[in-house]
């Protein structure tokens, strides 16, 4: 079976979409239904992802599945996509852990069912398809996109300083966004004055001839963007806010997928494009990535929240990702793809086994946490 005749990647970007927008014509009164239909369609849409983790093809270079269509042709910009084996597995890891987030909720959100729904399912619209664009335009809508959802997942169904956490998040995200929006446009140009030849392809681009000193500032301005992202030290300072006021489910989603957005952009555009600034930056990222790893886990281990104990944790893992990034070999990059998907599984199933205590417990300090057997025997 051609499973490419299927356009599975469209499907699975905009099927989630769909679903958001059915959830806004179900009756606000009925949370019932607008829970269980959510997680039907998050694992219809798992379902639907199962194909291209079947009819990959490992020892194949290059782009698969690749989908590509005339969208603004006056600027070159076009819808293009497509997967390899960077962002397969991280595609899957979010087909995977949307459906366990959208289960999470049912008994932990009891206000505004129907619009906390519809942020998981757009959000993970945004997820996928930043995951899967080929074109620079469409994978910086995305990356936008995915900023909304999360936003109000903290804002309205966050913890006492939501609004804090939550307007933290959206500057420091926003900030790093603007430089690479600001990078993204002069590599454009570029490439249009050494082609004659106007397009945001991400393989195209990546022919573009720059001086040294020009790759350095564009390499800056990308990897600024993509460090808050991960968030590599010391540009974390958002995240242990923003997952300690976060519900549960955007918890395990800003940890499990979102804060891969960063690692994977690097390897997506950053180092790709300004290869030689790459080079050059290596050793001052690996050196962030120990400081960052070492850090966190000492900060970690002083806290008497569990919650920001497992963000903590994140950015001393996270830093192990950079670091295996920074070292530029075959064997570091997959080991740090590798760790990716482990810190989505295990650190999304820590931040659900502390949503499950603290519904039990109503406290998330670590001093109250003596006895749990008998509130938790299983």
């Amino acid at each position: 079976m051609n499973f490419q005749d299927f356009h599975l990647l469209s499907l699975l970007v905009f099927l989630p979409l769909l679903g958001a927008l059915i959830v806004t014509l179900l009756p606000a009164a009925e949370a019932g239904i607008i829970r269980t239909f959510s997680f039907v369609w998050a694992a219809l849409v798992f379902v639907v992802s199962l194909p291209l983790l079947i009819a990959f093809e490992p020892g194949t270079a290059g782009m698969q599945f690749v989908e590509a269509a005339e969208w603004i042709p006056e600027f070159g910009i076009a819808y293009r996509v497509g997967v390899d084996g960077i962002s397969l597995l991280l595609v899957m890891l979010t087909t995977f852990l949307t459906p366990v987030v959208v289960l999470s909720a049912f008994s932990a959100v009891e206000k505004g069912m129907k619009g906390f729904m519809f942020s998981l399912l757009f959000l993970e619209t945004g997820m996928i398809g930043a995951l899967v664009a080929t074109d620079l335009f469409l994978f910086y809508v995305f990356w936008e996109l995915m900023l909304i959802p999360m936003y109000f997942l903290i804002g309205v169904w966050g913890g006492q300083n939501r609004i804090y956490a939550a307007v933290k998040f959206f500057i420091y995200t926003m900030v790093g966004s603007l430089f690479m929006l600001i990078a993204a446009i002069y590599l454009y140009l570029a490439y249009a004055a050494q082609s004659g030849t106007y397009t945001t392809d991400i393989l195209e681009l990546m022919k573009t001839s720059l001086p040294v000193n020009a790759q350095i500032l564009m390499f800056i301005a990308f990897g600024l963007a993509f460090a808050i992202k991960v968030p590599m030290f010391p540009f974390h300072t958002w995240l242990p806010d923003a997952h300690t006021e976060a519900p549960t489910a955007g918890s395990v989603i800003l940890a499990g997928v979102l804060l891969k957005m960063g690692a994977y952009g690097f390897l997506r555009f950053a180092i790709p494009f300004f290869p030689l600034a790459a080079y050059r930056a290596a050793p001052f990222i690996a050196g962030l990535a120990v400081i960052g790893i070492i850090y966190g886990a000492l900060v970690a281990m002083a806290q008497k929240d569990v919650k920001r104990l497992v963000a903590y944790s994140s950015v001393s893992h996270l830093g192990f990702c950079m670091l295996g990034i920074a070292a530029m070999n075959v064997q570091a990059v997959e080991g740090s793809i590798y760790q990716m998907l482990n810190h989505g599984i295990s650190t999304g199933a820590l931040f659900l086994i502390v949503g499950v205590i603290y519904e039990r417990r109503h406290t998330r300090l670590i001093s109250e946490f003596g006895g749990l057997s008998g509130v938790i025997p299983a």
